[in-house]
């Protein structure tokens, strides 16, 4: 987690205001401008999803389950979320139908107030009807809680559920969270297809 002293002393003035506000841009930098950012090859991007489906299968049986009957899994394992006032996220993903990668996909927000820190984590959503993977496919961009209905499942809600059940539009699992940073959930991102 990011933090800032105030260490403003006889003769720091204005410098003292204005460092923390240019440390917290560059931070922000490559999350408010993806094309900024290292983009992943799709072959990097298929081995990583593909390794972060299978670690939630071994931690979450539920979610393995689920994929027993889903339409498609859109995974991005790796999302980074960072700011200081300003903030943002950016990750890359991969959907898979019947097991192969068949699109790219990036996610990404942006968010003003009251925030500190940064956090890296991965989360798989998981189509199980037709008409929400259509919706993927045909929106020019999708904000998330605009839409299919999404259900953000952690393992223990989870545990009651099951393939005759399972009737929401899409379910989404988060995982490998690492860092410290509120304001956790998918509400507001930015889903968008990419060429690889």
């Amino acid at each position: 987690m990011l933090s800032f002293r105030n260490t403003r002393g006889p003769g720091r003035g204005a410098a003292g205001k204005v460092v923390p506000f240019l440390v917290a841009g560059l931070l922000a930098q490559p999350l408010l401008h993806p094309a900024a950012a290292q983009a992943a090859s799709a072959a990097e991007l298929r081995r990583d999803a593909t390794a972060a489906l299978n670690k939630l299968y071994a931690s979450t049986p539920k979610a393995k389950e689920l994929a027993t009957i889903a339409k498609g899994i859109l995974v991005f394992p790796s999302v980074v979320k960072a700011g200081f006032l300003v903030g943002g996220l950016f990750g890359e993903g991969v959907l898979f139908k019947g097991g192969k990668a068949v699109a790219y996909y990036n996610t990404v927000a942006a968010s003003y107030g009251l925030q500190a820190g940064m956090q890296k984590y991965g989360y798989a959503m998981f189509f199980m009807k037709d008409e929400a993977l259509q919706y993927l496919d045909k929106s020019d961009g999708w904000e998330l809680g605009t839409g299919p209905s999404i259900v953000v499942l952690d393992q223990g809600a989870a545990g009651g559920l099951s393939t005759s059940t399972a009737r929401e539009d899409i379910y989404a699992f988060i995982f490998s969270q690492k860092g410290l940073m509120a304001g956790l959930g998918l509400q507001g991102s930015k889903i968008t297809k990419v060429e690889k």
